[in-house]
């Protein structure tokens, strides 16, 4: 009888790897979602080309510059590793380096980037916003940069007849919305001009801000308060608060909002609560990001 279980175990091994390693469960993934075990599972698995995607969808999420340190530590490589891979990327044309040292995505790289930085941005963030909408009882938004525009990529709808609305794949003008504006102020002078410019900047109200001058400063406030807020700039009876979701640099690839009719925002301490609601949120997303 022992004779037979035994024989009977092997097979079952030969169908299930988990079986000869006794550890079921889901297989362990690194910290930009590539698989660390597809390497064992597929013979013609590439390490140096998984590496590689990983480190383009770390330069991607982060939407800033990253020193080789940084790199290294990100995707679990040693320095000299992850420098002989920069220096790949960097001959083929996909990242450069600036003149401190310091690597980033090529212009134009984005399109032809993994987008699983956007899969575990929508993963960690929709809890949030279905947490912020059933205690705020509003519309709360999810926002992402682009090479050339911001879109909104996730919305949880108030349960409200009366509500503001919001459309997933909405590109949202960088000088109005509270979240176009709250992303477009952290970006470098040459981003911020590239999002003016591909999208225009267009009048939707009498409270729109189209002068230059009056959106810089209103880009330098948001910059300082850490949160934006459109008061019938997109659309009249409507105000939306927003704050940025910060990356591990500081820098800003994405924002959480809610919107509501002008009538039911009570008074000061009721927007007060609001943002304070919206930056906690955002604090728990960024360092599940970090996390995941």
């Amino acid at each position: 009888m022992a004779k037979r279980r035994t024989t009977s175990l092997k097979a079952e091994a030969q169908k299930d790897p988990r079986v000869r390693t006794g550890k079921p469960g889901r297989p362990a993934k690194s910290k930009t979602g590539i698989d660390k075990n597809t390497e064992g599972r597929d013979q013609y698995f590439s390490r140096a080309v998984g590496k590689a995607l990983e480190v383009l969808e770390l330069l991607q999420a982060e939407s800033g510059t990253m020193t080789i340190n940084e790199v290294s530590q990100r995707i679990q490589l040693s320095k000299t590793s992850a420098f002989r891979l920069l220096k790949t990327l960097q001959a083929l044309g996909s990242v450069t380096m600036d003149g401190r040292g310091q690597y980033k995505l090529a212009s134009g790289i984005h399109a032809v980037t993994p987008t699983q930085w956007l899969s575990k941005l929508l993963r960690a963030a929709n809890p949030h916003l279905r947490s912020l909408s059933s205690e705020l009882g509003e519309t709360v938004s999810l926002a992402a940069l682009f090479d050339n525009r911001i879109e909104v990529i996730d919305v949880v709808e108030s349960t409200h007849v009366i509500r503001m609305s919001n459309v997933i794949g909405h590109i949202l003008p960088p000088n109005a919305s509270s979240l176009g504006k709250a992303i477009t102020a952290f970006q470098p002078p040459a981003m911020r001009e590239k999002l003016l410019r591909s999208f225009g900047t267009y009048s939707f109200t009498k409270h729109t801000i189209i002068d230059q001058r009056d959106l810089n400063q209103e880009y330098d406030h948001i910059q300082l308060s850490k949160f934006a807020v459109d008061r019938e700039e997109c659309a009249y009876d409507g105000v939306c608060f927003c704050v940025p979701v910060f990356g591990t640099n500081g820098n800003v690839a994405a924002a959480i909002s809610l919107s509501m009719p002008k009538t039911r925002l009570r008074d000061r301490e009721h927007e007060e609560q609001i943002i304070a609601a919206l930056r906690e949120a955002s604090e728990q997303l960024s360092a599940d990001l970090l996390n995941a």
